[in-house]
């Protein structure tokens, strides 16, 4: 800059993607000299052109007279500067010196900063320096290198830099260029890049070529389509695409025979960005292409891709390709989409960070994991797959954090042969089949993540799997939550599982999960559904709040629960039925809309040391043949009986206890038999053994004490064997028996019992008085005929004295009863009794239990 024949063809710029020429300086007059730039020691300056006053009504900036020009010369001030010195250095504004200078290149816009002060502040103006930046890299914002293989743009307004775009300028200056056809146009005009030095190339492999040996040296790759290049990086190069507004949009590297960009030995810490890469093999190619992808990271190579997009339309192979020990890339950014196959496949040992990317609408998996590959990848999102999400198989491992995976054609995840993948925070949602799926020795732990709205089971494992499932939310499943069959296992702990079509978990055909602390609730079916043969260790549990049963145990199933906590059913908390079997120890089960536990069809659980309370039809109903062995358990504040046996069911009951039900204590009716033995039956509001209609259960050494009617009825034709029975401290009477019933019993201790019914009868009340219409008193009861009773209705014998003297009357049996004419629902008021209830129907037996309709669902 410092000779002063600088010509405006030295100064002229190039302009826009065309490379259009500016050959000329507007307003520049070539018959004069220009300006001289250096500061003189001692000049001449014609009096002042411009007038800097400020003075009240004057302009900012008005011409003063034109002085005469004469060949004398004078000094101004203390600088000595000429007139023209001045005016370039103080006078001409900023504005026309800042129009002049974007007329320079860059190493003459250096050196005009170096004259002075003033001119190095405006060598630095922000647009100078966007418009060199603009031109010279086709880059819409500044670039910073923070590290040889780190890349960043930035928002200019951000960042507290004086003049970023500068900053940026010299940043990519040691850059090598790929442009077409620009080396040729400089070689021809060199007199228009006197003031550059960069270096252009028409291909990226002669690039690649001049830059051989050496490291983290930057090819800028413009704007175009380049095709038919075999990539090989074995250096550490950064190789970035050039170009304004989306940069992948408008340069594309393409190869149809070999892998596009391949990264072999020598190439650790190369960086590949902003490029569109595709690989796409001709139609009508014999050549295999299994091996081909458009990125290929071999072992030992650590390269960095970042924001590229890639894709392959090869049928066969990978779009991206990473295998072999040390095979370790960072690809970060980049979107692998709409490939013809997989899109990211590693393999082999490999390894890598996987930071950020988009994978979606590939053909199979948008990603495989297979072999030890133990790959890293966060926050991808993988989506819209035609088969699956991510497929880790013959031992694949890798740690996957903070994914979105959804709607893909089968699983979003799926495991298999081996693999080991841990799964953290992601979201696992509206897979067409699964959310994720173990199977063939599958393993793998998912830990802390939302499993949603997948068609069918939300986690399915199977076939000797055993992953770990913990900690995640697993819900709105259109089948069910977790699915476990075909000899599956795993550990099922601390999810929530909630909201699923059916049940939150199922098990079957002897798959033996441990399912363990885990809320389970609020299943549009059930909680947990154990079939076919089933197993499983459930413990410590929360089960609730689900439709039909919180477990259903079924099918020669027979899994073991412990420890759980099932409640709030809208219908049963435990369903045995057609042959379940099983373990139900040391649960707390209450507050379901049926019974806390009903067994049914051939079903033998063993059920020991529950506290099952609440129900509001009964604490367990043991009906249509079911068994089972019922043993220390405590059986209390049910809305009916603690226990109901009925239908040619037989359970064992012994060492419970069974206490202050709101009806009885247990029940027996319908054929049903049973053995009860030293259980504990005290403060049922009812009878506390009612056996009626053809049952015959053994009652021995039972305590049956403190009841608010009789100990023992037996009734309606039922039978009993009673030995060692200890029946005291009852209201009504120990031991009741109606006509007709003749039990064989032996060494039984009956005391201390109330006999409230004989001492209401001697004392000549009536019968309601003592019982109301919540219980049934054992005596002798009668109808009236002139009053036009009904065989539902039933008077005491007092009142048949006292209300229906003179009446026709006629003695019917001696059996369970409470009396109509207390209770006020005859036509002539009751004498004895008070104030009506108007109770309309007087029933002979407690009221049946509610049997589930719990649907069987495979």
């Amino acid at each position: 800059m410092g000779k002063s024949s600088t010509s405006s063809e030295r100064v002229a710029r190039e302009l826009g993607s065309n490379s259009k020429i500016r050959t000329s300086c507007p307003h520049h007059d070539q018959s004069q000299q220009p300006y001289s730039l250096r500061r003189k020691a001692a000049s001449t300056l014609c009096s002042g052109r411009w007038d800097l006053s400020s003075s009240p009504g004057s302009s900012p900036m008005t011409r003063a007279k034109r002085s005469r020009l004469s060949s004398h010369t004078d000094t101004q001030g203390s600088g000595g500067t000429t007139g023209d010195d001045n005016f370039l250095e103080s006078l001409m504004p900023d504005e026309i010196l800042i129009k002049i200078l974007s007329y320079l290149l860059e190493k003459d816009l250096c050196n005009v900063a170096c004259v002075c002060k003033r001119f190095n502040t405006l060598a630095s103006d922000l647009t100078l320096w966007k418009r060199l930046y603009q031109s010279v890299y086709e880059l819409s914002l500044p670039l910073l290198r923070p590290g040889p293989t780190k890349f960043k743009f930035v928002q200019p307004d951000k960042l507290d830099v004086p003049n970023i775009w500068k900053e940026s300028f010299k940043t990519l200056y040691s850059a090598v260029h790929v442009k077409p056809g620009y080396a040729a146009f400089m070689h021809d005009s060199p007199e228009l890049f006197k003031g550059r030095d960069i270096q252009y190339y028409d291909t990226i492999d002669e690039a690649l070529s001049s830059v051989e040996g050496n490291e983290y040296t930057l090819i800028l790759v413009h704007e175009g389509v380049y095709t038919g290049e075999w990539l090989y990086i074995d250096t550490p190069v950064c190789i970035l695409g050039a170009a304004p507004g989306h940069i992948p949009d408008s340069v594309i590297v393409e190869n149809s025979k070999e892998s596009t960009f391949r990264f072999i030995e020598g190439c650790e810490d190369a960086y590949l960005g902003y490029i569109s890469i595709r690989f796409n093999p001709e139609s009508n190619s014999n050549q295999p292409h299994h091996k081909h992808s458009c990125v290929e990271v071999d072992a030992n190579c650590s390269p960095t891709i970042d924001s590229c997009n890639i894709r392959s339309r090869s049928q066969v192979g990978a779009a991206v390709s990473v295998s072999g020990r040390r095979a370790s890339p960072t690809i970060k950014n980049c979107v692998i989409s709409d490939c013809e196959n997989v899109g990211l496949f590693i393999n082999d040992h490999a390894e890598g960070l996987y930071l950020d990317n988009e994978i979606s609408g590939n053909a199979l998996a948008g990603i495989w994991v297979k072999n030890y590959a133990n790959p890293i990848i966060r926050r991808s999102h993988i989506h819209h797959g035609r088969d699956v999400g991510v497929f880790t198989f013959d031992n694949g491992m890798g740690y996957f954090d903070r994914c979105d995976i959804h709607h893909n054609r089968i699983a979003g995840f799926e495991v298999k042969a081996g693999a080991n993948p841990t799964v953290v925070h992601c979201e696992i949602h509206h897979g067409q089949t699964g959310g994720i799926y173990v199977h063939e020795n599958g393993r793998g732990e998912f830990i802390e993540n939302k499993i949603h709205s997948n068609t069918f089971a939300g986690v399915w494992v199977t076939s000797n799997s055993d992953p770990t499932i913990r900690g995640n939310e697993i819900f709105n499943g259109h089948q069910g939550g977790v699915y476990i069959f075909g000899e599956g296992r795993g550990l099922i702990e601390h999810n929530d599982i909630h909201s699923n079509a059916l049940a939150g978990i199922q098990i079957r055909t002897n798959s033996n999960p441990i399912i363990r602390n885990n809320r389970i609730h609020d299943g549009q079916h059930g909680g947990i559904y154990v079939h076919e043969k089933g197993k499983g260790l459930i413990i410590e549990n929360e089960v609730y709040s689900n439709t039909l049963a919180g477990v259903w145990v079924t099918t020669g199933s027979c899994p073991e629960l412990r420890r759980n906590r099932i409640h709030s059913g809208k219908q049963v908390g435990v369903y045995f039925y057609d042959n379940g079997h099983g373990t139900l120890e040391d649960n707390d089960i209450f507050n379901h809309m049926y019974s806390g536990v009903q067994i049914r069809t051939g079903s033998n659980p063993i059920i020991k040391r529950n506290k099952i309370w609440g129900g509001q039809n009964g604490g367990i109903l043991v009906y249509n043949g079911g068994l089972g062995v019922l043993e220390r358990n405590e059986i209390f504040d049910n809305a009916m009986a603690g226990v109901w046996i009925k239908t040619d069911s037989n359970p064992h009951l012994r060492y419970n206890k069974i206490h202050d039900g709101r009806d009885g204590g247990i029940c027996i009716f319908n054929g049903g038999r049973g053995i009860l033995e030293e259980n504990e039956i005290f403060r049922n509001t009812q009878a506390g053994v009612l056996i009626s209609s053809q049952s015959h259960p053994r009652l021995k050494r039972n305590k049956i004490y403190d009841g608010l009617a009789a100990g023992i009825e037996i009734t309606n034709n039922a039978n009993a064997y009673l030995e060692g029975n200890h029946v005291f401290n009852n209201k009504f009477a120990g031991i009741c028996l109606a006509t007709g019933v003749n039990p064989e019993m032996k060494d039984n201790k009956v005391y201390g019992n109330k006999n409230a019914i004989e001492k209401a009868v001697k004392c000549g009340r009536c019968l309601y008085k003592i019982s109301s219409y919540t219980s049934y008193p054992m005596h002798d009861f009668y109808r009236c005929k002139t009053c036009n009773t009904t065989d539902r209705n039933a008077i005491c014998v007092n009142c048949i004295r006292r209300c229906h003297a003179g009446h026709d009357v006629e003695f019917v049996t001696h059996d369970r009863f409470f009396c109509d004419c207390g209770a006020g629902t005859l036509s002539l008021q009751c004498q004895l009794a008070g104030e009506p209830t108007k109770d309309t129907d007087t029933l002979y037996d407690s009221a049946a239990p509610i049997e589930s309709h719990t649907l069987m669902v495979n």
